[in-house]
């Protein structure tokens, strides 16, 4: 029989850590820790098995669950001495989810379960303090409904409001019992208005009621979101913790808190953290009061804007003293950074969650080779600790220090990084512009799990409550967002569509910049510099490379594009794109003479202007090169792309190149395609005119020459035809290119060396790769065009229904950003065997925008593949992806 309970606390557990696929993240370490002996409340672990067998069958439960429900809560209560529902010293619970990969706040929690109009009474009497009581009587009313009954709690908001001051805080001292027991009453009558029943009060009830929401949040909009941006899956479930409750609540001598035993901004070896004294945990995630922080030091270093009242070290060193104990031994135990959550009970510290907490790329990067240094963890491991598409954040501009700078309010570093953008108020509009092309800021008074998809649509995020750990920092930490938070000088009013510091107005569209580092908020944008990468990059970037077998290449085509691939470590360029340099507004003349030709020789003319700068561009990436590899693409693009569009452009046209208005249009209309990524462009181009692709070859081989020759080494570029679906176009066009190489050779006195190969972007040319690699030296695969040739998608288009397509679990990734392994993968695959076959040294890439997706480098190393290529920036992503793939590869096959 399927054992569907996990029962944990009293220094003994039935589960274990690496139990996480079936007790949930929670409930794996929950066990964890009791099994260490640490003082963690009672409860127990519905497993994921329960989740799944739920939604399979139409949300029932299996048969013996109720029973083994009832058996782990007598031990609760056996452990506790309390009972639940007792009238006099009722035994209250809380009610989590827990699904095997973190999902903070997306799905649903209820604490205080088992309070109603009786055994709050008892409560009262038990503690000695009524206000206490009532106020975990109204928090559970409002929790409960909210997440069970479907009573929103903006309704107890507005009831709340009639108790705040004109700050919109409520201070506990200015409110007696009798008004905690007004609140709470007229709570009760808010949950009969609206739900048409009183509230609950039967504790097994709420109990099941409550199991049954957190199920159900499983599914949930902001849960499926966050699945789908984090690529977790729907198939794998939640788990549900129920643990007797502990207090934070009752009074000076108690407090709740968030803690990390690293720095999740920076990485540094320090306790960081916040606590509340006299509050609940969700206060401090929620971030409606501002937490005060746990260590003085990091008090005054990182968090004294807007913190309030004296550090925990400082207020209660003894349990200060405690925490820390438990860090270095959490710490130690997983060897990796902890996200601790704790609650103090009048003195008594208890344990309430512990997991490998988020934190920025930085972060991530420091603590993964500060742990190796220390030998916490081998290089290996710190390689396999780093999240590759997380580098990204490392890789691009920060703010420059020295540009004029308009700070509009300070707020707190929650999430480093910078940016700018339009202000926005409200996730829908956040999500609803960034699809437009608008780089937005969302600002919000609190972030909550239903901000997700506007906080992920947004380049940066900012607001006026919350501390270091509260919703909006710790998701935009995961997210590599920057994010202030905590900016309390903000007064957001969202129905004016305004943001208010003092006297400045700051309105719904109008520019802001971020900087999360520091946390300043800036009115317009600020100018941007370059990254400074320190030695943790390079320490870790050295122990990849010792580690990869795939070879790391970039897309470029110009000098700055070649010198940012060298400094990040490409190993060669694996697309240059000419057609982007005919673009330059010194060429673009030349080439629209070209087009407008009526003979071969009129075109040869017009080329013949281009092959000097032609020949240039080569020579300055080889100089960056300097011998590594260079593959360059012939020219792709139909050649209308080249022409002008509007009127005063194609006057321009007309009078430059001694046409007529009249013939510019004829011929425009005659290049006119319906479907030009279809149609006549690639290989085609160079059949049709062969002129082109020689001029080209030419301008490559003598700049070889003469780069080679000033070297004293030879440079051996690739010449790559583009979309050959027939073993006839290569063999046709290799031959032109070959007597091109022979002309340069008898006039320069010396042979270039090269290769000829061919850019794989039809299905076709991956069916009959084998006869293509008789003419091909190499194969590059183009996988965008692949994708949308495969899908019959154009990638230009499809951002219209792809979202739709995720959402209805058609597509689990886009496939314009991760690789589709069954299909195009299926494809690359099939092409890699046969083009073996026929040529055993054959070259193998990819030079899509896949080739810097960490998934999609992973495969590619799986099948063989020689290299991959990106743009400059994500080279150090498809670095570590590389080093990651082939360590996969040793634990699979230790041999």
């Amino acid at each position: 029989m399927e054992k569907w309970v996990y029962s944990f606390g009293a220094g003994a557990a039935e589960g274990r850590a690496d139990m996480r696929d079936l007790l949930g993240g929670k409930g794996a370490n929950l066990a964890e820790m009791s099994n260490l002996g640490l003082s963690v409340p009672p409860g127990f672990t519905l497993t994921t098995s329960v989740c799944t067998h739920f939604y399979a069958s139409d949300r029932n439960y299996p048969d013996t669950l109720k029973a083994a429900v009832d058996a782990a809560l007598s031990l609760v209560e056996s452990r506790v001495d309390k009972r639940f529902g007792d009238p006099d010293d009722p035994l209250l619970l809380s009610v989590r989810s827990g699904a095997r990969a973190s999902m903070p706040g997306m799905m649903d929690t209820v604490l205080n379960l088992g309070l109603n109009d009786v055994t709050v009474e008892g409560l009262a009497k038990r503690s000695g303090d009524a206000r206490f009581a009532f106020d975990s009587y109204r928090r559970f009313i409002q929790m409960y409904s909210d997440v069970v009954l479907g009573v929103g709690h903006h309704h107890f908001e507005e009831i709340l409001e009639l108790y705040k001051d004109d700050r919109g805080l409520i201070l506990d001292t200015d409110l007696g019992a009798d008004d905690w027991r007004a609140i709470t009453e007229a709570y009760r009558a808010k949950v009969a208005e609206k739900n048409g029943e009183p509230f609950p009060q039967d504790p097994h009830r709420q109990l099941w009621g409550a199991i049954g929401a957190v199920f159900d949040s499983w599914m949930n909009q902001r849960a499926i979101t966050y699945r789908r941006l984090n690529n977790i899956s729907a198939d794998w479930g939640t788990a549900v913790n129920v643990q007797s409750m502990v207090f934070g609540n009752m009074g000076d001598d108690c407090s709740t808190g968030v803690a990390f035993t690293r720095n999740p901004s920076t990485g540094e070896k320090a306790v960081f953290g916040e606590y509340l004294v006299n509050a609940q945990g969700e206060d401090v995630v929620a971030g409606i009061r501002t937490p005060r922080p746990l260590s003085k030091p990091a008090a005054d270093a990182v968090q004294g804007v807007g913190s309030m009242g004296p550090s925990m070290e400082e207020a209660m060193p003894d349990v200060y003293r405690q925490l820390t104990t438990v860090f270095a031994a959490l710490e130690g135990h997983y060897r990796d950074m902890q996200d601790i959550e704790f609650t103090v009970q009048q003195g008594t510290l208890y344990m309430l969650q512990t997991r490998a907490g988020k934190r920025t790329a930085p972060a991530a990067l420091k603590i993964a080779v500060d742990m190796a240094k220390e030998g916490v963890i081998s290089r290996q491991e710190a390689i396999r600790r780093v999240d590759a598409g997380s580098l990204d954040q490392l890789l691009h501009p920060t703010l420059d220090p020295d540009a004029e700078r308009h700070v509009l309010v300070r707020g707190l570093a929650a999430s480093p990084g910078a940016a700018s953008g339009a202000l926005v108020l409200n996730s829908d509009e956040a999500e609803l512009r960034a699809r437009g092309g608008d780089a937005v800021i969302l600002a919000r008074v609190e972030t909550s799990p239903e901000d997700i998809h506007g906080m992920h649509a947004a380049r940066g995020i900012l607001t006026a409550r919350g501390g270091m750990t509260s919703h909006a920092a710790v998701v935009a930490r995961g997210m590599g967002r920057p994010c202030v938070s905590g900016a309390a000088e903000l007064r957001i009013d969202y129905a004016a569509e305004t943001l208010t510091v003092g006297g400045t107005v700051v309105k719904v569209g109008d520019r802001l910049t971020i900087d999360g580092s520091t946390g300043e908020v800036m009115l317009g944008e600020v100018p941007t510099i370059q990254p400074q990468l320190g030695s943790d990059f390079d320490d870790l970037m050295s122990w990849v490379d010792d580690a990869r077998h795939l070879g790391v290449r970039a897309n470029a085509e110009t000098p700055g594009d070649a010198t940012t691939a060298r400094a990040f470590g490409a190993e060669g360029i694996g697309l240059c794109r000419t057609e982007h340099m005919f673009f330059d507004e010194q060429r673009i003349l030349p080439i629209r003479e070209m087009i407008m030709s009526e003979s071969e020789d009129e075109r040869r003319a017009a080329l013949a202007k281009i092959l000097p700068m032609q020949r240039q561009d080569f020579v300055e990436l080889f100089q960056i090169m300097a011998g590594l590899p260079v593959t360059i693409r012939l020219l792709d693009p139909p050649l209308h792309e080249f022409l002008p569009r509007s009127d005063t452009e194609i006057t321009e046209m007309a009078e430059a190149t001694g046409s007529t208005i009249d013939e510019v249009r004829r011929r425009a209309s005659q290049l006119h395609e319906l479907n030009p990524m279809l149609g006549h462009r690639g290989c085609r181009l160079g059949l049709s005119y062969p002129e082109i692709y020689e001029m080209q070859a030419r301008a490559i081989f003598e700049a070889a020459l003469e780069v080679g020759s000033a070297r004293g080494e030879t440079v051996v570029p690739e010449v790559m035809i583009p979309l050959a679906a027939t073993r006839e176009e290569l063999e046709i066009l290799k031959i032109r290119i070959d007597a091109v190489a022979d002309s340069v050779a008898e006039a320069k006195g010396s042979t270039p060396e090269y290769l000829v190969g061919t850019m794989i972007e039809l299905p076709r040319a991956c069916l009959l790769a084998g006869q293509l690699a008789d003419s091909a030296e190499f194969f590059s695969f183009g996988t965008n065009d692949l994708t949308q040739t495969t899908f019959g998608i154009s990638r230009d288009d499809s951002g219209r229904f792809l979202n739709r397509y995720q959402e209805l679990e058609i597509f689990a990734r886009d496939p314009f950003v991760t690789l589709d392994i069954d299909g195009v993968g299926e494809l690359i695959k099939m092409a890699t065997q046969r083009g073996k076959e026929t040529r055993p040294d054959i070259k193998l890439g990819i030079c899509g925008e896949h080739g810097g997706d960490p998934d999609s480098v992973k495969f590619c190393h799986r099948i063989g593949l020689d290299y991959v290529s990106c743009s400059p920036f994500r080279v150090p992503v498809a670095r570590l992806a590389a080093a990651q793939a082939a360590l996969e590869d040793a634990e699979e096959d230790p041999g």
